[in-house]
């Protein structure tokens, strides 16, 4: 039978306000990156985040980002190779945290936003990404865009890798996404976004839907019960 991961950036609003859009995500996606406080997010909403993902059997992630809220970390600048492992280590060690305390296991990392981007062309950032991961559980899946250095360094590393597609955004020649900055940047039309979703499907092991994208809890259900129909199990990668 063929398998496909629907992942889904979640956990970005502030734990004191309600978040009904996360909840109905978890409805279809059978992994979720949880922001971990540096671009969006607290600790109240991990905790929240973390428990209603439990209640649903998803796989838990930690999503890092860029330390940059106002910007919401798609804002890219220079940054070492040291400062990316220091903060994707971080990151990944707060969210363990609330996985613990709940009885769960940390899944994944999958970067967030410019952090992503950065490492997906940068092999130097890549490897200081993989090397933060691996330090801290050899065991931890990279969610990473398909053809990208951060497959290379997992691969080189010694760590599994999930290779992600983006069902809606739009992509360069060079395989890369167009930027955000960029008019079509963004699939908000659900017929285009399940045709690319079926395009990518044989390319990836994980797609992506973003929680913030216009209507993310129609294309999510119209991607998920299309998946269904025509015979194709939604599962996280590397689960028996």
């Amino acid at each position: 039978m063929t398998t496909i991961d629907l992942n889904c950036d979640i956990g970005e609003t502030p734990g004191s306000q309600s978040n009904v859009m996360d909840e109905l995500l978890l409805a279809y996606a059978s992994s979720a990156n949880i922001a971990c406080g540096f671009h969006a997010g607290d600790p109240l909403r991990m905790q929240l985040t973390v428990q209603q993902a439990l209640l649903r059997g998803v796989a838990i992630g930690a999503h890092p980002g860029l330390p940059d809220v106002d910007n919401f970390g798609r804002q890219e600048r220079p940054i070492s190779p040291d400062e990316v492992y220091q903060i994707t280590l971080y990151q990944i060690g707060a969210l363990s945290g609330f996985t613990k305390a709940a009885g769960a296991t940390l899944h994944h990392v999958k970067p967030h936003g410019a952090l992503y981007n950065m490492a997906a062309r940068d092999i130097n950032l890549a490897e200081a990404l993989v090397s933060a991961i691996y330090e801290f559980d050899s065991n931890l899946v990279l969610y990473a865009l398909a053809g990208s250095a951060m497959v290379d360094a997992a691969q080189t590393k010694g760590i599994r890798v999930a290779t992600e597609g983006f069902m809606d955004r739009t992509y360069e020649a060079d395989g890369l996404l167009t930027p955000r900055s960029r008019p079509g940047a963004l699939i908000t039309d659900t017929l285009q976004a399940l045709k690319q979703a079926f395009t990518l499907l044989e390319k990836v092991d994980t797609l992506c839907i973003h929680g913030d994208t216009p209507h993310a809890i129609a294309l999510a259900r119209v991607v998920y019960h299309a998946f269904l129909q025509d015979g194709i199990a939604v599962k996280a990668p590397f689960v028996s």
